[in-house]
């Protein structure tokens, strides 16, 4: 591991928690002369600014990343994206991306291209299953019905609720999103189809208290 990378590790031992800005400048001109600039310098002017310890560490156990976009996006409902799931806004985007084109697409092999196996099912009654190669293939079309298919298109970032060291959900809980190692994508673990019935009710019965605005199919 490069000698900047082992002090950027060193530095933020202590996660979360605040840095003092003048402290914060002196240990990225440290790693800057120490690195020699290069590639990570975006890395190390990050840290002249304002100081935000949980993404610099997702960073740091990423070989590309988009540090415009993880600071615009970070929070969400729950917290810090960053913080509570060891990865970045930009990773949790590029999976809700992926999903979204393999439901559009109808493709079955795309979409258990993202899914982390074996995948936890709860039907409609609440029983659980954990599914692996064999029973997902053979149970996708009751598990990614219509209306699964209808709610992943909906994915949007900004709709995400984080659990510390649980990962990202959706719709009540209805698709859970979470992340195998520190900096990098999440996969799909969690369809919950109970919870996804209630989602689908309460966005019915908010719709019907607007007057004079269409329910929407869900």
């Amino acid at each position: 591991m490069p000698k900047y990378l082992l002090l950027l590790l060193s530095t933020f031992a202590m996660a979360c928690s605040p840095v003092p800005d003048g402290e914060n400048a002196e240990h990225a001109m440290a790693m800057r002369a120490q690195s020699g600039g290069g590639a990570d310098a975006s890395l190390l002017d990050a840290m002249n600014e304002e100081p935000e310890d949980c993404l610099l560490m997702v960073w740091s156990n990423q070989q590309s990343r988009d540090i415009e976009f993880d600071r615009a996006n970070d929070l969400v409902d729950g917290g810090a994206i960053s913080c509570a799931t060891n990865t970045s806004a930009s990773q949790f985007q590029a999976a809700i991306d992926a999903l979204r084109a393999a439901a559009r697409s109808g493709d079955k092999a795309r979409m258990l291209e993202q899914l982390g196996l074996p995948l936890l099912y709860i039907d409609r009654d609440g029983e659980q299953v954990e599914l692996d190669d064999d029973q997902i293939d053979a149970l996708y079309d009751e598990v990614f019905d219509a209306r699964l298919i209808g709610a992943i298109e909906r994915l949007d970032l900004s709709r995400m609720t984080v659990v510390p060291e649980r990962g990202g959900f959706f719709e009540l809980g209805s698709i859970w999103l979470v992340v195998d190692k520190a900096g990098g994508r999440p996969r799909l673990v969690t369809v919950n189809r109970q919870a996804l019935d209630e989602a689908a009710g309460a966005a019915r019965r908010k719709a019907q208290d607007r007057q004079g605005e269409p329910v929407p199919d869900l």
